[in-house]
């Protein structure tokens, strides 16, 4: 490349950047004007003269000489509480409280904001950036004529789901709140349970389209600094369009990106994030989805369902070495058959050998093919209840499953033993609180087949070796 290429192309990157740094800056400046319907005109062109785009205009004022203009959302505020702050405006708001205004033009905005607006969050905005956002977020924004300023009201009257039992993590004993997917309502479960000044709560905006509210919560004094700063900087640094489920950030946020272990843990109780914070950890809260991501998290806590806080110790210990055990069930119960049967029939004894090769004389595929049928099966019907509607989701689910292994029984493609190992197999899958735990498991449980069918128990036990090496590899934000 010529010395004059290489000119021509910095001064084209510093034209660009220049343009880049103007319109910017221009877009940053862009202020409410003192034009009544000039701001009205931009607010439409910016929303694209939407359909759900209320404008109302109204007079106010001694002998009804001032005009105002309230733009909100349709469906997004509380109509009730729009009507009562109407009423403010044209009947509570005397002559009196509407001074000569000044060379600021604020004197009027000051008494509609101290002395008219008795509801909602108040906020005065001079930008138009601001202002839309807050009418597409359940506020109603007042507008006054020869005003540079306009006045936000937050009175959110949106549709929401009510507080209930979430379905991901039911349980015998204890409350049955869940989170849902409004952020407001979520925050207020936590604080409920927390009352304490140390709470704090620091609120972002994500998502360049979605702008969506995240807030971050912790105990100040418990967490700690180094894992809250972490966080923050880790939020701050995403960069995306869309963000509508936690599912987006758990991604971007996470240490390993390449690993079928969570490293995040989500829930939907209340009281298990309100625990969680206790012990020093960091919750992630999505508005638009129930579930609330924590951090750090070990593996371990992946195993603890809230129940065990409201069981005495030696019942919840009793349960969690159950958990435990059904981890190495699922992960290793086909494995073992599969290799047992193939390269060490002499671990069994003589009359269950005999007992299974009698079962088997009619099975025309070896033991690993055989199983890998009836996992792909099995996942097909699980995979089919879930889609399903619920009145009939379940009960496919329970009578496809009999229905199949039987027939498949009879038809001799399997043996009943691998009906049996690949019934408790899917029954262990149920016992774990986590769903991406369990979803892990499910895919490592093919790998571990494969292992198994191949080089038989040393295959396993390489197997385990493996995940044993990259589990002390993960971090989740720093902790191993």
């Amino acid at each position: 490349m010529t010395r004059l290429t290489r000119k021509a192309l910095k001064n084209i990157v510093r034209k660009t950047t220049n343009n880049e740094e103007v319109g910017n800056s221009s877009s940053k400046q862009e202020h409410l004007k003192s034009s009544l319907k000039e701001n009205i005109k931009h607010i439409q062109n910016k929303l694209g003269n939407s359909a759900d785009l209320v404008i109302r205009k109204i007079k106010i004022g001694p002998e009804n000489k001032i005009d105002v203009t309230i733009v909100f959302t349709e469906g997004l505020i509380d109509t009730s509480s729009l009507q009562e702050l109407i009423d403010s405006l044209i009947y509570k708001l005397k002559p009196n409280d509407i001074e000569s205004q000044d060379q600021d033009n604020t004197s009027l905005i000051n008494a509609l904001k101290e002395k008219a607006v008795t509801i909602g969050g108040v906020a005065e905005i001079i930008d138009f950036a601001t202002l839309t956002t807050n009418i597409l977020s359940g506020h109603a924004a007042f507008l006054v004529e020869n005003q540079s300023k306009a006045i936000s009201v937050s009175i959110p009257g949106y549709e929401k789901r009510g507080v209930e039992e979430p379905q991901s993590a039911t349980l015998i004993k204890g409350p049955r709140e869940g989170f849902t997917e409004t952020i407001g309502t979520n925050t207020s479960l936590l604080r409920r349970r927390i009352r304490s000044s140390n709470l704090w709560m620091e609120s972002k905006e994500i998502g360049r389209v979605t702008k969506t509210k995240v807030v971050v919560a912790y105990i100040k004094g418990i967490a700690n600094d180094d894992v809250i700063k972490e966080v923050q900087e880790r939020l701050d640094r995403i960069d995306i369009d869309a963000v509508l489920e936690t599912g987006y950030i758990e991604e971007l946020i996470q240490d390993e990106k390449f690993t079928p272990f969570p490293t995040i843990f989500s829930t939907e109780r209340p009281d298990s994030v309100a625990g969680k914070l206790v012990e020093g950890r960091v919750a992630i809260f999505v508005d638009g989805s129930p579930f609330v991501m924590v951090v750090p998290s070990l593996i371990v806590e992946f195993f603890q369902a809230s129940e065990d806080y409201y069981l005495r110790a030696d019942i919840a210990t009793l349960l969690r070495i159950l958990r435990f055990s059904c981890f190495f069930i699922a992960l290793l119960a086909p494995s073992l058959y599969i290799a047992v049967l193939t390269y060490h029939q002499e671990m069994l004894p003589t009359t269950l050998l005999i007992g299974i090769a009698a079962q088997r004389e009619g099975v025309p595929f070896p033991a690993l093919m055989e199983a890998l049928l009836m996992e792909v099966a099995f996942e097909i019907l699980r995979e089919a209840g879930v889609r399903m509607p619920r009145a009939v989701g379940q009960a496919m689910s329970i009578v496809g499953a009999l229905v199949l292994g039987q027939a498949a029984v009879q038809a001799g493609l399997v043996s009943p033993a691998m009906v049996i190992v690949v019934g408790i197999t899917a029954i262990s899958n149920f016992c774990f609180p986590a769903i991406n735990l369990a979803a892990t498991i499910r895919m490592l449980r093919f790998g571990m087949m494969a292992l198994a069918g191949t080089f038989g128990l040393i295959g396993i036990m390489f197997g385990l070796i493996l995940l044993c090496i990259h589990l002390c590899t993960l971090r989740s934000f720093g902790v191993p």
